[in-house]
């Protein structure tokens, strides 16, 4: 692909649609600049990796293009641009001294049997710790049964479809630039801190997220692999709140 094809193609897009700049950042909270950048195929301006797919399929979802044929463009168009990496000059591997195998196979000895002395320590951690379990669950169960009646086998009936229904929620956080990142997972405190440039997180919930980010166009976020959209206009702080419902088409 020729220089500027990518570019042209998405300038001509836009305007096909007779949508703005100012209205086409507005709309997707990707800043001006970037915009620009992609347009004019200035790749120096621009975040790469996830950020830069980010820019791209927010930007084909509002205009109606196809998300994977407009990335396919895009990263055809910037891997034309990367510099070649220069060759790597031959290195001879020197041979290995003589006590380095005996002194191998015996660290390998000491891990061996280490692994075999905490499993074995663990297993009967576990045994107690599940005899002990088990039996507080009996003690439980023999003092609620009178009051309980014959309601909780309904009660367990009616609420394990729900129970089973709902699927965990993965959570990617990526940034740009170093800003301040505070993230909820179904009401508990997970991540309050600064992160700087090229930090990539991954979370875990059953509900929900509720992230903030002091800089909204400094983070990127994949909900189970689905990219979301920003938090909030480019340079100003945001929150967003994360469930099932943002995964349905």
């Amino acid at each position: 692909m020729a220089r500027g094809n990518f570019g042209e193609r998405l300038k001509r897009e836009r305007e096909m649609r007779e949508v703005s700049i100012e209205e086409l950042t507005k709309a997707t909270r990707i800043s001006t600049r970037f915009v620009e950048a992609l347009e004019n195929e200035d790749w120096a301006r621009l975040p790469g990796g996830v950020f830069g797919h980010g820019f791209v399929r927010t930007i084909a979802r509002y205009l109606g293009l196809n998300e994977e044929s407009l990335l396919g463009e895009y990263d055809l168009a910037r891997s034309e641009q990367a510099p070649a990496p220069p060759p790597k000059p031959e290195e001879r591997i020197p041979s290995p001294p003589p006590w380095l195998a005996v002194l191998t196979v015996f660290l390998l000895l000491l891990f061996v049997a280490g692994l075999f002395y905490a499993g074995r320590y663990g297993w009967h951690r576990y045994a107690a710790y599940r005899a002990a379990k088990e039996s507080a669950a009996a003690s439980l169960s023999t003092q609620s049964e009178p009051q309980s009646g014959s309601t909780s086998p309904d009660l367990t009936k009616q609420s394990s479809p729900a129970a089973s229904s709902a699927s965990p929620l993965d959570l990617s956080v990526s940034t740009s630039a170093a800003t301040r990142v505070r993230i909820l997972a179904d009401h508990n405190l997970l991540l309050d801190t600064e992160l700087p440039a090229g930090e990539t997180r991954h979370f875990s919930a059953n509900q929900q997220f509720e992230v903030t980010a002091g800089d909204s166009s400094a983070v990127l976020l994949e909900l189970n692999g689905k990219a979301m959209p920003p938090l909030g206009a480019p340079g100003a702080s945001g929150t967003i709140v994360l469930s099932q419902k943002d995964l349905r088409p």
